[in-house]
């Protein structure tokens, strides 16, 4: 395998297209998912009234795919990408893609894009985009009748250029999710209903948003693409417990280490505002695929600055620790617990 000619140590986190990508077909007249295939198509054609784009009928995962010290190529989890794409496209009413087909898919594209998988050591990955719409024309409000889900990579640098600085956020006052809503799953509308909040957010030099609770106003929930973690005054990681936010994989996961690897006592629970008024914790981070871990070094409350005790200088060091602990075992420097690890090569 003879990799890309790409200055892999300098990669920014862009699309870039590759080789191949897998496509494959429902339609309601056959009642199932066909085959599917590699192509090397990059273009998608369909009806200027498809689904997705009347009623944004569309559901997505993100995972990454890497070189471990060994020379391996490998994914993170992948399973769990599959089942919740399952999930979300069941709450889409879209016909969900079947689990072990899914895996088999990120297996088969990764090893036609193999050449595109970075080097280990140079900070880089192979980011990985599966996703899922309705294809066929709808102008009533109902679900599509055919849909295409399609995977997709491309290189991405490190999501941390120089190491992971502590990012300066605000509360928003926009709601990211209703109370028995689409939270918790992965739909591209909710991502949608963030970019104005994003946009405005990053003009005022806050780095992202973090979302109460849309019925109370009184719980924190998660920021726009991450789930949060707290670390409290006795060493606890506190993770914020909701039925309206993602669950992560990389929380998922960083729950699991906390536990197992570094002996900590997790708590996942309703999280209050007020416990972040009154300095109730020492650390916080944003959780996700590509950072694994940001550090909050401070929140903006309308104009009033909450600043956690690691500062803004560094990630504080239990933060430091489960990601550390994470990525060791994501690049193979620390033995994963059965079935973290699936190996393309």
């Amino acid at each position: 395998m003879e990799k890309k000619n790409l200055d892999w140590a300098n990669l920014g986190f862009a699309y870039q297209k590759t080789d191949k990508r897998f496509v494959a077909n429902y339609t309601k007249a056959s009642g199932k998912w066909d085959d599917g295939a590699l192509t090397d198509d990059d273009k998608i054609v369909m009806s200027e009234c498809a689904g997705v784009l009347q009623y944004s009928q569309s559901v997505f995962e993100g995972l990454k795919a890497y070189t471990t010290k060994d020379g391996h190529i490998v994914c993170f989890r992948p399973d769990l990408n599959a089942q919740r794409m399952y999930d979300s496209a069941k709450r889409l009413e879209m016909p969900p893609f079947p689990v072990d087909r899914f895996v088999q898919a990120v297996k088969d594209v990764v090893k036609a894009d193999d050449a595109w998988v970075p080097p280990y050591g140079t900070g880089a990955t192979l980011y990985i985009r599966p996703y899922m719409f309705g294809i066929s024309p709808v102008i009533g409000v109902k679900p599509a009748d055919d849909y295409q889900f399609r995977i997709l990579t491309t290189p991405v640098g490190p999501y941390f250029k120089g190491g992971a600085k502590p990012i300066y956020v605000r509360v928003s006052d926009y709601d990211r999710a209703a109370p028995h809503g689409t939270g918790n799953i992965k739909a591209g509308l909710n991502y949608a209903m963030s970019l104005h909040a994003i946009v405005k957010a990053h003009q005022e030099g806050f780095a992202e948003n973090i979302y109460l609770d849309a019925a109370t106003r009184t719980k924190v929930e998660e920021t726009g693409g991450a789930n949060i973690l707290f670390v409290d005054r006795d060493g606890k990681l506190v993770v914020p417990k909701s039925d309206s936010i993602l669950p992560s994989i990389t929380r998922r996961s960083l729950v699991y280490v906390a536990e197992h690897y570094l002996g900590l006592t997790v708590d996942e629970r309703p999280v209050y505002w007020k416990e972040v008024l009154d300095n109730d914790f020492v650390e916080c981070g944003l959780c996700g695929t590509a950072a694994v871990i940001s550090p909050i070094g401070k929140i903006n409350d309308h104009g009033k600055d909450i600043e956690f005790e690691s500062g803004m200088e560094k990630m504080g060091p239990v933060m430091t620790k489960l990601r550390e602990t994470l990525l060791g075992i994501q690049e193979g420097e620390i033995e994963a617990p059965e079935g973290w690890i699936c190996h393309i090569e």
